[in-house]
């Protein structure tokens, strides 16, 4: 019987592990593989990356962070293939990617990268291999690692590589590092241009050659980068006045107008800017002037918006102080050019030719030339802008070009004026600032500045000279210059009339009143009733040519000849002479011809008998037929509203005609106003003693005045007893009509006193010394005619009550 033997099986060693399949969703177990020393475990986890990476780029930052590269970076010259291969399939897609990029480059993995670009390599790992460099070579630091490491010939063998994907990325990294022999220049600039700034720096360069071999490169170069950023180099080196000083050495103005001729928009800019920073040297602004201005002139006609603001900027940089400049912005005929840039969307280019239209302005030949182009139509829409630098160079070029009647008579037809009022709102300063200019400029005739007032500039300023914030020199000499034309509402606002401020008829003076007070006109005040208030006084010598009654005007329509008024002649006469001027001469015209006396009682009728028997019947029918239709034109004639006119003041015309005559004549100006002091205290009650002042009963004569006349307006000629303010007045009206320079100041209650401007008499022993003027305060109550210096004590005391 055969005997069955078992076959016995051995077991495994001890030391090797049973095959493990492993699943993980986790990539930060799948990079934790990358360090396996199993070429199948790291064959696999390359791909499972280069699957995740290829999700998008969150997913390559992800692998970044969990520190997947260094170990890539490894395995990218691994001795399998296919691990080496996977992981070149990894880098390729992640290197996109501007963080893994950058680490690379710390890496230095452009050396591993090209060693897998020859022919024994598969083609998979020359495409990604090709697409990793293609994506570094965009960066210059890389670009120097693949040309210094030989990279340039294997790429330019893979372009006849039959895989398209080879060649598209060979090729693309072949451009990018072709463009690397002009971009270095442009890196090199920009690094220039930050040395440049250092003015130590500045010098080392300029003295080794540096700087001459920079404009020469900018300036013979044809690559627009390399041209933009070499005058960007010069834009910031100059913002140091003694790099300024080296590049004007340097003749940097012969560089930059011959780049602004360059056909590129970007280098007109950058370009532009830089002679705009060139200007702060006088040196450079002067050298530019003759060829750089008609270019930049040009250049306000681009399509451009940049270059158009960069040209507008450099010609204000160029024509501020420097009129010879200006001059030739005219001659490149800049003028409408510029107009038209007022009207462009872009903030700083119509600012900017604001200025050079401004600074144009301040030579009357050009700023004549620039009238006629109608500038101040075209300054409107700017004024309306919302941008504050754009008004403020708006309202400064109102302010340069309002001097001219006719431009402040285009700017109130055009509407100029409401934008520049709201503008006096502004909670800019120096837009502020500036529209009170323009407002003190425009106010200069009287049409511009009663529009000013009815468009509420008026009140505005009244507002900001309330406010210690917003107040300053131009809102109050702009208020005093819209009073100007209301120097009724001026004295009493302010209490002073200046020596320039005439007084002219229909002024009165109503009294102090608060600012922002209007007063009521005076033909209102005419028409109230009597008061007790503080009487009005009225100055006004304008004969009453149109004031014909309603029996004047029956005449004339009767008789059908003109009213023969009251010949000028006459106004000259004194008050008695004119009583009977009054009537005499009419009546002896009338007596003459037979027709009835409008400025008698009696009817003509009435003459008729009185002049006899002798006339004869016939002519009785034609004088019936004609007061037949009388009462008819009467009251066609009472219909009509006569204008109201302020009483004709014949007293003051004879007080100036006597002044005329008397006191202008005297030899020196401090005779005249001894002389008109006691002319106007003699017609005002006369020298009063001090301590007798409050027996001076001039209130009671002034209700006397009021009650007589009907009226709370009184003319000053008929004050007979007048106090401070009464004098002051008068002596300020007829200093006005004689000329001689006065003021007129208000104090406190009844106070007012004139100053003037005296040259006192040269030392003893001293000729043809000149001294300045003095200022003197008239005394018009104590001592008529004596005159105490501003300031002593003397004069302070007659100010006080």
């Amino acid at each position: 019987m055969g005997k069955k033997i078992k076959k016995e099986v051995e077991p495994p060693p001890k030391d090797v592990f049973d095959p493990l399949l492993i699943e993980s969703k986790k990539a930060a177990t799948v990079v934790l593989m990358l360090n396996s020393p199993e070429e199948e475990v790291l064959a696999k986890a390359c791909d499972a990356i280069y699957k995740f990476a290829s999700k998008g780029d969150e997913n390559k930052v992800t692998l970044l962070s969990l520190g997947a590269v260094e170990p890539l970076f490894k395995l990218i010259s691994h001795e399998d293939p296919i691990v080496r291969k996977n992981a070149t399939m990894v880098f390729g897609i992640m290197a996109s990617n501007s963080d893994v990029k950058k680490l690379l480059r710390e890496l230095d993995v452009t050396n591993s990268l090209i060693a897998r670009l020859v022919p024994e390599e598969d083609v998979i790992i020359h495409e990604f291999a090709s697409l990793c460099l293609a994506h570094m070579a965009v960066e210059y630091t890389s670009k120097v690692q693949i040309f210094e490491q030989g990279g340039l010939e294997p790429l330019i063998r893979l372009l006849s590589s039959p895989d398209p994907d080879v060649k598209k990325n060979s090729a693309e990294c072949i451009y990018h590092l072709v463009q690397e022999f002009n971009d270095l220049h442009v890196e090199a600039l920009a690094v220039v241009a930050n040395c440049l700034e250092d003015v130590d720096t500045m010098q080392l360069i300029q003295q080794t050659g540096g700087l001459k071999k920079l404009l020469s490169f900018a300036e013979t170069s044809t690559i627009p980068d390399i041209q933009k950023n070499a005058a960007k180099a010069i834009s910031k080196a100059a913002y140091d006045s003694e790099n300024r000083k080296i590049l004007h050495e340097q003749e940097v103005e012969k560089c930059l107008i011959t780049l602004l001729g360059t056909d590129n928009d970007g280098v007109k800019t950058a370009v532009s800017q830089a002679i705009s920073a060139m200007c702060e040297n006088l040196a450079s602004k002067d050298a530019f002037g003759i060829q750089g201005i008609p270019q930049l002139v040009q250049l306000l006609s681009s399509d451009n918006e940049e270059v158009k603001e960069a040209a507008a900027m450099a010609l204000a940089n160029l024509t501020t102080a420097n009129p010879g400049n200006a001059s030739s912005v005219a001659e490149a005929e800049g003028i409408e050019p510029l107009i038209n840039v007022l009207s462009t969307k872009r903030d700083g280019a119509v600012a900017n030719a604001a200025i050079v239209l401004t600074n144009m302005a301040t030579q009357e030949p050009l700023r004549l030339s620039i009238q006629s182009h109608s500038i101040m139509n075209a300054i409107v829409e700017p004024l309306q802008s919302t941008n504050s630098q754009v008004q403020s160079k708006a309202v400064l070029t109102v302010a340069a070009f309002g001097c001219d009647a006719d431009a402040r008579t285009e700017l109130r037809n055009a509407g100029g004026l409401e934008p520049l009022v709201k503008l006096l709102h502004s909670r800019n300063e120096e837009v502020r600032r500036n529209a009170c200019w323009a407002a003190v400029v425009c106010a200069s005739d009287e049409l511009t500045a009663v529009e000013l007032c009815r468009l509420g500039a008026l009140d505005i300023l009244e507002e900001i000279n309330l406010s210690m914030g917003r107040r300053n020199h131009f809102s109050e000499r702009a208020l005093d210059k819209l009073l100007d034309n209301d120097l009724s509402q001026k004295y009493s606002q302010l209490g002073y009339l200046s020596f320039s401020n005439i007084i002219t008829d229909s002024f009165y003076d109503y009294g102090q009143v608060k600012p922002g007070v209007k007063l009521l006109s005076l033909e209102e005040l005419s028409t109230q009733e009597l008061n007790d208030r503080r009487a009005v006084i009225l100055v006004n010598i304008k004969p009453p040519e149109v004031a014909l009654t309603v029996e004047e005007k029956l005449q004339d329509l009767v008789y059908g000849r003109p009213i023969n008024l009251l010949p000028s002649s006459t106004f000259r006469k004194s008050s008695k002479e004119r009583a009977s001027a009054v009537v005499s001469p009419v009546d002896e015209k009338q007596e003459s011809s037979g027709r009835p006396s409008s400025l008698s009682k009696g009817s003509t009728r009435e003459k008729g008998s009185r002049k006899g028997k002798g006339k004869k019947e016939e002519e009785k029918p034609k004088e019936e037929e004609e007061f037949q239709i009388a009462p008819k034109i009467q009251e066609e004639v009472t219909l009509e509203k006569l204008p109201w006119l302020p009483p004709f003041d014949f007293i003051l015309l004879d007080y100036i005609n006597d002044a005329s005559k008397t006191i202008l004549p005297l030899a020196t100006t401090k005779e005249q106003v001894v002389a008109l002091a006691q002319f106007v205290a003699g017609n005002m009650g006369g020298p009063i003693e001090k301590d007798k002042l409050h027996e001076f009963s001039w209130e009671l004569h002034i209700s006397e005045i009021k009650f007589e006349q009907k009226c709370n307006v009184i003319p000053i000629g008929k004050i007979k007893k007048g106090t401070f303010y009464h004098r002051a007045l008068l002596f300020k009206v007829i200093a006005d009509r004689i000329g001689v320079g006065c003021t007129l100041v208000r104090g406190e209650y009844t106070r007012a006193w004139n100053e003037v401007k005296l040259v006192d008499d040269s030392p003893q022993g001293i000729t043809g010394l000149l001294l300045p003027p003095q200022v003197y305060v008239v005394d018009l109550m104590y001592q008529p005619g004596c005159l105490m210096k501003q300031g002593s004590a003397e004069a302070d005391h007659y100010k006080l009550i």
